[in-house]
C-alpha cells in the first residue's frame, strides 16, 4: 500500500466509499445500518515512526514508499501526527542539528503521544550510547517536555520512564492507561474513545458476565468491566499483560481477573477439555458468562475460538480486517444474527476500515 495522500477536502467522500463497500460486502449476512465514526481528518495520530535520514550535512524525517521502497520520502512534518507529535518534530530535529550528541548516527524515531498531552520519544541508534548522549538527552527531554528513551544494538537507556500515560473521560467516568514503549496502543485516540463508547452502549443492557479475548493492556477491559458481574480477560503479550494489570488496578475495576493465556487454551479450558495451573484461583464455574468481547488480530478467530463464541448468547467482536471478519460472521450466522454494527476510520486515507458487530443468539 502506497503512503496516504493526506487531502482533507477528500475525506468525506474517501470515508464513504469504505463504508459502502462494508455496507455491500457484509448485505448478504443481514447487516443493519452501521454507525459511522469518522475520524479528524488532521491530527489524528497517537504514533509516528520514522527513519533518520543524513545528507548533505543535515537530516530529515524520512518514511518509505512500498511502491518505492528505496526511495525516501523527506518531510519536516507530518499532518497526520497529533499536535504533540507536530510540536515536537522540528524542536528534535533542530537539537539533532545543533548537537553531535544526539545527531550523531541516529538511526530511527519512534514517538508516542496520549490525548492527555504526554509524550515518549525514542531513539534509536547505530552507536553505543555514552553519558555525554545522556546528558544531552536530558536536556533535550527537558526541552520538549517528554520522557525520552535511547536505544541501540544491546542496550536500553531509560531516563524517567518507559512508558506513555492516558487519560480520558468517557461516558462521565475518568479513565486511566499505562501505555509501554514497544506494546501495541490504539493509534487513533479520537476514534478509540469513539469505539469504547459505542461497545459500552451495546454491552449496557447485556448483564451477566464477560469473557474478553486478546485483551492487550485494557484499553476495552476498563472500559466494559462496570457493566458485568464479572469479566474475565485473557492476553499472550507479557508486556501487554503488566500494562493490563496496572491499569485494571489505576481503574478501580476490582471484578477482572487476567490471566495470560490463548484463546485456544481458554476454550479448551472452558469445555472441560484441558486444565491450566494459570486458572487454579479461578472458579470458572461460578461465573454466568452471558457475552464474548473479541478485538483479534488481522487473521481473525481461529476454528477453536470461533467454536467458543457459539456457546455465548451475545458477541462483540471489533475487527481491524472485514475481510476475515466476513469469513468469521459466516461460520457464526448458523447461531448468532447481526444486531448492530459500526464502522470506525482509525486509518484515514486509507482502504484500512475497523469494523464493530454486535451478534446475539438466533
Amino acid at each position: 500500500m502506497p503512503l496516504p495522500h493526506i487531502d482533507p477536502a477528500a475525506y468525506a467522500g474517501q470515508l464513504a466509499a469504505k463504508v459502502a463497500r462494508f455496507k455491500s460486502d457484509f448485505s448478504p449476512l443481514g447487516l443493519p445500518e452501521p454507525a459511522v465514526f469518522a475520524s479528524a481528518p488532521l491530527e489524528y495520530r497517537l504514533r509516528a515512526e520514522f527513519r533518520i535520514w543524513h545528507h548533505d550535512g543535515g537530516l530529515d524525517y524520512a518514511m518509505f514508499d512500498p511502491e518505492a521502497p528505496k526511495r525516501p520520502v523527506l518531510m519536516q512534518d507530518f499532518p497526520a501526527a497529533c499536535a504533540t507529535i507536530r510540536t515536537a518534530m522540528p524542536a528534535l530535529r533542530a537539537a539533532a542539528l545543533a548537537d553531535a550528541a544526539i545527531g550523531r548516527r541516529l538511526y530511527a524515531v519512534e514517538f508516542l503521544a496520549t490525548l492527555s498531552g504526554d509524550l515518549l520519544v525514542t531513539l534509536i541508534y547505530h552507536r553505543r550510547l555514552d553519558g555525554d548522549w545522556e546528558a544531552a538527552a536530558r536536556r533535550l527531554a527537558a526541552s520538549l517536555g517528554a520522557r525520552i528513551i535511547g536505544r541501540s544494538k544491546g542496550q536500553k537507556v531509560v531516563l524517567e520512564r518507559d512508558w506513555a500515560e492516558e487519560a480520558f473521560a468517557l461516558d462521565g467516568r475518568m479513565l486511566t492507561y499505562r501505555q509501554p514503549e514497544g506494546a501495541f496502543s490504539q493509534p487513533n485516540g479520537g476514534v478509540n474513545r469513539q469505539m469504547l463508547g459505542w461497545a459500552r452502549a451495546r454491552a449496557a443492557p447485556l448483564g451477566g458476565d464477560l469473557l474478553e479475548l486478546y485483551c492487550g493492556n485494557g484499553n476495552f477491559t476498563v472500559a466494559l468491566a462496570p457493566l458485568f458481574g464479572r469479566v474475565l480477560a485473557t492476553e499472550m503479550s507479557k508486556t501487554s499483560v503488566h500494562a493490563a494489570q496496572h491499569n485494571i488496578a489505576a481503574n478501580g475495576t476490582g471484578n477482572v481477573a487476567l490471566v495470560r493465556m490463548a484463546s485456544d487454551e481458554i476454550a479448551a479450558a472452558l469445555a472441560g477439555r484441558e486444565t491450566f495451573q494459570r486458572l487454579k484461583d479461578i472458579d470458572l464455574a461460578a461465573h454466568h458468562f452471558t457475552t464474548i468481547f473479541v478485538d483479534p488480530p488481522r487473521s481473525g478467530l481461529d476454528p477453536a475460538t470461533l467454536e467458543l463464541a457459539t456457546r455465548f448468547e451475545n458477541i462483540l467482536y471489533i475487527s481491524c480486517n472485514p475481510q476475515t471478519l466476513r469469513d468469521n460472521i459466516t461460520t457464526l450466522q448458523a447461531t448468532h444474527c447481526i444486531a448492530a454494527a459500526a464502522a470506525f476510520d482509525q486509518f484515514p486515507y486509507t482502504h484500512h476500515l475497523e469494523c464493530g458487530l454486535l451478534l446475539e443468539r438466533r
